[in-house]
């Protein structure tokens, strides 16, 4: 039997000082903390099989009598099979659920959005969120407290655009799951979420591929390219040489739009794009046809815009710009995007070109993992000579005319 504590009187209790734990009686295991000038009650206790301390107030604002009655009950309370410690963690949780406000889907929404905003490429993005909330998720569950949404108010939201809007309904599911993710980080809610896809709503909702169709962006076959690039270069405006560069770079619009004279080397050959405006984040190399160099060498330069394709206000170009003077050339239903299929169809099927350098100068990923992972460089020697043949196919129907 181990020895018990000397019963100390409230009078010997007031007069410990020293740091330390100090046992005082009464009750097995209780103590007086003292820690420099703070002192506390703790109840030492075996819980579930677990040695731990329990917390039963400060000293001397809980007296010497009250501790001593606290750790009876605790004790009275183990020995009848309870777990005083959960049942003082569900007490602490319900006692910060009813001081904290509740909050509203709508309100942790709009609360995620901005912790993420600094994070997103763009404002666009944030937008889009806003957008496809305020259009599918807010009127199904947006002003009911974010503790509440359960599976069938996901479903409600989702179930009228799965099979019409399947790439919409996705991208919500996603955005729904991500703020009911945030939520209970911070608290506001428990439990699975309702909204998550795999081992969940895979198994209400059918999945994407057999409700919808893949849509690629519209390409022009590359047979007719020489001869639009020829039509394009009469548009000397800055949205046709837009247009123009991104065709002989096989880049995206939204690199194009915003490149700026400092990511260019001319001497070299070579624009650099930063990873923050790469799909993949990651900065890019593009190797510089003779074509992309003479194009810049006559883009007029504006002293109060850094950038190599402004607006007419100095900012960048919208990103309906290039798609307007695909429009007004006829071609309305060829995307700027869809250029870069031209790109790939025709590297594919009529050069030697390897497919991994093909793939680089589109700055796509290799999905072989293994192939990735030993394909490290940049490729940009191979490139730049694909890139070479790239633009002299462009401008070749210009180059016969000329001969004829």
């Amino acid at each position: 039997m181990p020895r018990k504590a000397k019963e100390l009187t409230a009078l010997a209790v007031g007069r410990l000082r020293d740091n330390g734990r100090h046992a005082v009686g009464g009750v097995d295991g209780l103590h007086l903390r003292v820690v420099g000038g703070s002192r506390a009650w703790v109840l030492r206790i075996t819980n579930q099989s677990r040695r731990c301390d329990v917390g039963l107030g400060p000293y001397p604002e809980v007296s010497l009598a009250e501790a001593r009655e606290a750790a009876f009950v605790i004790r009275r309370q183990i020995r009848n099979g309870g777990d005083p410690v959960s049942d003082k963690r569900k007490s602490r949780q319900a006692a910060k659920s009813a001081l904290q406000p509740v909050k509203t889907f709508k309100e942790c929404a709009v609360s995620y959005i901005e912790s993420q905003e600094a994070g997103w490429k763009n404002a666009k993005h944030g937008k889009q969120w806003s957008a496809t909330l305020e259009a599918y998720a807010y009127p199904a569950f947006g002003d009911l407290p974010v503790s509440t949404i359960d599976t069938a108010l996901v479903l409600e939201a989702l179930r009228p655009i799965w099979a019409t809007k399947t790439e919409t309904a996705s991208r919500l599911r996603g955005r729904i799951e991500s703020i009911l993710d945030w939520a209970r980080v911070n608290e506001l809610r428990e439990g699975e979420n309702p909204a998550r896809w795999r081992g969940h709503l895979d198994k209400t909702l059918p999945a994407r591929s057999k409700v919808s169709k893949v849509e690629h962006h519209a390409a022009l076959p590359y047979v007719d390219l020489p001869t639009f690039m020829t039509e394009l270069e009469v548009r000397t405006g800055y949205a046709g040489r837009a247009l123009c560069f991104s065709i002989l770079c096989a880049s995206r619009s939204g690199e194009v739009r915003l490149a700026t004279w400092d990511e260019l080397d001319l001497e070299q050959g070579t624009w650099t794009i930063p990873a923050l405006r790469m799909k993949a984040g990651r900065e890019h190399r593009v190797p510089l046809s003779p074509q992309a160099l003479a194009l810049l060498h006559v883009v007029p330069r504006l002293e109060k815009s850094r950038y190599v394709f402004p607006a007419p206000g100095g900012g960048p170009l919208s990103d309906m710009a290039l798609t307007a003077v695909l429009r007004r050339m006829g071609q309305g239903s060829v995307t700027q995007h869809g250029f870069r299929s031209t790109f790939r169809d025709w590297a594919g099927e009529t050069t030697q070109h390897p497919r991994e350098v093909i793939e680089h100068a589109l700055a796509h990923q290799l999905k072989d993992k293994a192939e990735a992972a030993h394909q490290r460089g940049d490729l940009l020697r191979r490139r730049r000579l694909l890139m070479e043949d790239w633009g002299t196919y462009c401008t070749r129907h210009e180059e016969n005319s000329a001969g004829d």
